[in-house]
């Protein structure tokens, strides 16, 4: 994996689950042979030229007029020439036509991904659904994502599934997602948006249609009143402090759009752009400090006590 220049076994470019990353990496794998070749080629020029230093003229050439220029147009010039001519062919002309997105009309649907410092909101037009820091996709469909950002410079990748593309503010970028493996593939933002870059990722979970069409139905569902007494004493902490002015939960009052919609909150499987996963230990502690997680994160310390942190865990504990 340290080859392939990821931090994670999961985001490999040498593992390719679509058709466009695996193009991706054929590409690297000849241009690796092929700087391996210059490379041990220069070793063994290195070599002989060691060992021949007393000798007159070229080594296994003598003093033959003429070999010595010709030696340098053809290593020097020519080979280099006719090298960087066929990748520069291959990498901007083939591969970025192949990976590229389709033209309209040609997927079978389509997703919104809006960049955020440092989450991703990601939707499902027509649908309703709205989500943070996962896509689920069907196997086998070509999906148009269209992407976008709220603030500064992010960059969308997911190393398994396609090349990355910039999400610029105020333009709207496009690549394709079409899965031939079933998994779970780690996305990263790969261009620096701030302190914590460099945890900004999601998770993309390519699904049988069956089992897509079955969490797309229940994402857009409005979730299951609390039921326990302490999931309610929870509801009213939510709605009752800054909670409900920066989330969305669909079907009650908290309409605020400047973090995460968290209407299926508990359905996820991570938290903080998956840093910690999601689970009520690791939910609490977030909530408790934010900062401590997340230094900079623009998730406050809502100075709660322990009864009141307990009792808003279950409630969005119940949010599925």
């Amino acid at each position: 994996m340290a080859l392939a220049g990821c931090s994670s076994g999961r985001q490999s470019i040498v593992e390719p689950a679509s058709k466009p990353s695996h193009d991706i990496a054929v590409l690297w794998w000849w241009m690796l042979g092929a700087a391996a070749i210059v490379f041990f080629g220069a070793v063994a020029l290195l070599v002989i030229a060691y060992f021949k230093r007393g000798a007159r003229g070229l080594p296994f050439f003598g003093e033959r007029e003429g070999v010595a220029e010709g030696m340098v147009v053809m290593f020097g010039v020519a080979i280099p020439i006719v090298a960087l001519v066929a990748l520069f062919g291959v990498s901007n002309i083939y591969l970025i036509g192949e990976s590229s997105p389709p033209k309209s009309g040609t997927t079978a649907m389509t997703i919104q991904v809006i960049g955020h410092q440092w989450w991703w909101e990601v939707r499902y037009p027509g649908t309703g659904v709205v989500t943070a820091n996962e896509i689920h996709v069907p196997i086998h469909t070509r999906v148009n994502v269209i992407v976008t950002t709220d603030d500064v410079i992010h960059s969308f990748w997911v190393p398994e599934l396609n090349r990355k593309i910039d999400m610029i503010p105020g333009y709207r970028n496009r690549i394709l997602l079409d899965g031939s493996r079933l998994g779970e593939f780690r996305g990263q933002c790969a261009e620096y948006c701030g302190f914590q870059h460099a945890h900004m990722s999601f998770e993309v979970f390519v699904q049988r249609p069956a089992v897509f069409h079955r969490w797309l139905a229940g994402q857009e569902r409005p979730p299951v009143p609390a039921s326990s007494a302490t999931a309610q004493a929870g509801e009213r902490v939510f709605m009752t402090s800054q909670c409900e002015s920066c989330h969305t939960i669909a079907g009650t009052p908290a309409q605020g759009t400047i973090g995460p919609n968290l209407t299926h909150l508990a359905s996820r499987v991570g938290l903080a752009a998956e840093q910690i996963p999601n689970n009520p230990k690791e939910l609490a502690a977030w909530i408790r400090n934010p900062q401590a997680i997340k230094p900079g994160t623009r998730m406050p310390d809502l100075g709660l006590s322990s009864t009141q942190i307990g009792q808003l865990v279950a409630y969005l504990d119940s949010l599925r």
